[in-house]
């Protein structure tokens, strides 16, 4: 079968999940999957460590709770990017079939728009939060952690999301 190509299968990448939007913005999506992917092997590496160390040397990580939260969080906000950029978000089109394939085009075009104004909203919410974090020097509880970081790395990826929602073309 090497070669061959399927129908409707040309324009998409060869590691394209079928029924996921095909997409021209490689470099940075593939740069975003793989900061997704570290941080989820961080994240496997801190529990793992932590049960090691609880259960075989009866010293578990004493921040690997907080760590994991940090973690997850920043994997959330990494990943919204790619969800967005491949219409991953979840939908719900009850009546959508009844209209004619340009109103539902249309739509769907209204709907990208209000959800980047959203994204647009918390990113200018969790960008003056940053602030406010850099100013007062906020810290984690446990690993004293700066958390102005965090909300900058969310700020960025709300605003990313909605640009990449402003600008994704429905195929």
């Amino acid at each position: 079968m090497s070669g061959q190509v399927q129908s409707g299968a040309e324009d998409a990448p060869h590691d394209m999940i079928p029924g996921r939007t095909p997409h021209r913005h490689t470099a940075w999506y593939r740069a975003l999957a793989v900061v997704a992917a570290v941080l989820i092997a961080l994240m496997i590496a801190v529990t793992c460590v932590d049960v090691v160390g609880r259960y075989f040397f009866n010293r578990p990580f004493g921040g690997a709770y907080e760590l994991t939260q940090i973690l997850l969080a920043a994997l959330v906000f990494v990943a919204l990017p790619l969800t967005s950029a491949d219409g991953g978000h979840v939908e719900v089109d009850l009546a959508l079939h009844l209209f004619p394939r340009p109103v539902q085009r249309g739509l769907g075009r209204l709907a990208g728009l209000v959800s980047a104004l959203a994204l647009g909203f918390f990113c200018w919410r969790l960008a003056g939060l940053g602030l406010t974090q850099l100013a007062e020097d906020t810290r984690s509880s446990s690993l004293a952690l700066p958390m102005a970081p965090l909300a900058f790395i969310a700020a960025a990826s709300c605003g990313f999301s909605a640009l990449v929602l402003i600008l994704r073309r429905e195929d």
